[in-house]
């Protein structure tokens, strides 16, 4: 039976392919050929729909040719979007892009009709013409041109980086909410419930390493009942994890040893981080963009203060959810089962602000957007979470004052401005502040 995580891989690789929906596209098309060639011969076609022969051996001919040129055109537009976003997006991005449901239907339209129009022209004969075939190409190729202009839009509009970057943040909180509501099925318990020191029972290892992309946390608490065990996952999702690194720990005193292949099987290891269990990993994706923005080759800090509004929101929706450094998961009675690492507030915080400070600190526009979103956070997220903020804006009170040493400039750089420059006041609430605090 395949394990967890070979079934989590197979899902990912479905997912990301851009292969499998146009070979799909083009068995269905031949086998609508078929059923064309079928329906032709029982269903009569009016006199003012018949083809010639060679008229409908030109117009096939056409179709096949053009769904060939269209394909072609269609993958040299996904060739400019790696080059694009290699070049001035985020590498990262990638992992999402080749999701897209549009692109790969486009390519199974395109596909399909090709296979359709090719098992048509078999039948073509000195007075065997399939002409309700014919007919159904023609609109196959109306839809397919529709398809290909809703493809040109969706292209020309969503390729710019503020586009990318509301995606980006859509996709990371709809993980996000997903995850709290994973975490809502199961019990979760105090974390001194079970504080996860000690000497483990047993250790399971990783056997080649890589990015952990999930887990089956369903499993590992069915896993842990069965074997009257508590089983800690030493890594959170998106860590690397290094072969032969220790992957799960069984603590306690377990009624038969857990098998260690089955166990490992129920964490899924990767190439690279994947944003189905981590939604951190699109808040990455949102600081690459900007801090690629404010490289010496791009140069471009509007760009970087656009991505920081949707990390600013990004933000805002994690800070009012409910965030636990580790999560200690419980069966029904209330008895700890699986220990798993989370992500707290701080780090959330420092991964979203951290770079872009660092990056973006010689920049007026960047500097006050930056402290926009920190002082808008402040009565955004709970009172427990604000020192961790007022750290963030310290920091950037102490990078400002290095990198702006005249006095007006720094005055400037320390005045919150959600459009960077031009937003004429600070944020609403916060009293403009000049000079050192």
């Amino acid at each position: 039976m395949p394990t967890w995580s070979f079934r989590f891989q197979l899902g990912q690789y479905v997912r990301t392919s851009l292969w499998i929906l146009p070979v799909l596209g083009l068995a269905l098309g031949a086998l609508l050929g078929e059923g064309a060639l079928a329906l032709d011969d029982m269903v009569g076609i009016p006199t003012g729909w018949r083809y010639t022969a060679t008229t409908a051996t030109g117009v096939l001919t056409a179709i096949v040719g053009a769904m060939v040129a269209l394909l072609g055109f269609v993958v040299t537009i996904g060739v400019l979007v790696v080059q694009q976003a290699t070049g001035t997006l985020s590498p990262r991005y990638m992992r999402l892009w080749y999701r897209n449901r549009l692109q790969k239907a486009v390519l199974s339209l395109f596909a399909g009709t090709f296979a359709f129009a090719f098992t048509l022209l078999r039948r073509i004969g000195p007075g065997t013409v399939p002409d309700l075939g014919v007919t159904l190409a023609g609109l196959a190729v109306a839809v397919s041109l529709v398809m290909l202009l809703v493809y040109l839009n969706r292209f020309v509009h969503d390729l710019r980086p503020v586009a990318i970057a509301d995606r980006v943040r859509r996709t990371g909180l709809r993980v996000l909410g997903t995850s709290l509501q994973a975490q809502g099925r199961c019990t979760l318990l105090d974390e001194a419930a079970h504080p996860g020191h000690g000497t483990p029972a047993e250790v399971v290892r990783s056997a080649d390493g890589g990015a952990l992309q999930g887990m089956d946390v369903g499993g590992l608490m069915r896993a842990a009942a069965r074997h009257d065990c508590v089983l800690v996952v030493a890594h959170r999702v998106g860590d690397f994890v290094p072969p032969g690194a220790v992957l799960i720990e069984v603590h306690g005193a377990p009624r038969t040893p857990p098998e260690p292949r089955r166990l490992a099987g129920l964490v899924a290891l990767g190439a690279e981080r994947t944003v189905e269990q981590d939604p951190a990993f699109a808040l990455r994706v949102l600081v690459d963009i900007a801090v690629r923005a404010l490289s010496s080759a791009v140069n471009d800090p509007t760009t970087a203060v656009q991505v920081l509004n949707h990390i600013d929101a990004f933000l805002h929706e994690v800070g009012r959810s409910e965030l636990r450094g580790r999560h200690v998961l419980g069966d029904a009675d209330g008895a700890p089962r699986a220990v798993v690492p989370g992500r707290s507030w701080e780090e959330y915080l420092e991964l979203g602000v951290t770079e872009v400070r660092e990056y973006g600190v010689g920049s007026l526009q960047v500097c006050r957007r930056l402290r926009a979103l920190l002082e808008g956070l402040l009565p955004g997220v709970p009172a427990e979470r604000r020192p961790a903020v007022r750290r963030q804006l310290t920091l950037l009170d102490a990078a400002v004052e290095r990198e702006f040493p005249d006095a007006f400039r720094r005055s400037l750089a320390r005045t919150g401005d959600r459009q960077g420059i031009g937003g004429g006041s600070p944020s609403p609430g916060t009293p403009p502040r000049h000079g050192p605090r």
